[in-house]
């Protein structure tokens, strides 16, 4: 039996448990669920929740295995995908060190004001989600005029 017959059947079997466990969810009702949350007790819907993260468990283990193998049988894709890797943490150090943390005490944090250091990572995000936006705009810029232009 090879792998791709094995995943369809653990595939087949998770999505009948998901069916079953939503199926016991919507037969309790909202109500029911909203007040058992409510005293703290969620064994309405810890099944399908467990299903849930074994499936998002999976499907990570499952990506990386097929991922690093392709990476080293295709030592092509190898220096893009470094290339990349190299450029995505060029983009963090570079937010990193742009982003000041000096509005720490300006914001809450869980009912407390922020640390620098908070503050300090929290701008550092947002300088590099500027970098990246600004960078897939460019991109796709760059790429529309190449379709015209040929």
């Amino acid at each position: 039996m090879n792998l791709h017959k094995i995943l369809k059947i653990v595939a087949a079997l998770l999505g009948l448990a998901g069916i079953i466990f939503l199926v016991m969810v919507i037969s309790k009702g909202d109500t029911a669920i909203q007040s058992a949350a409510a005293d703290g007790d969620s064994a309405i819907l810890d099944p399908m929740l467990y299903v849930t993260y074994f499936i998002f468990g999976l499907t990570i283990l499952l990506v990386l295995i097929f991922v690093l193998q392709n990476l080293f049988t295709n030592t092509g894709s190898l220096k893009s995908t470094l290339i990349g890797v190299g450029a995505f943490a060029a983009v963090l150090v570079i937010s990193y060190v742009a982003s000041s943390g000096s509005d720490a005490g300006d914001y809450l944090y869980n009912g407390a004001p922020a640390t620098e250091g908070e503050a300090h990572m929290v701008g550092a995000g947002l300088v590099a989600f500027y970098i990246l936006i600004v960078g897939a705009a460019v991109a796709m810029l760059l790429s529309g005029i190449k379709k015209i232009t040929k």
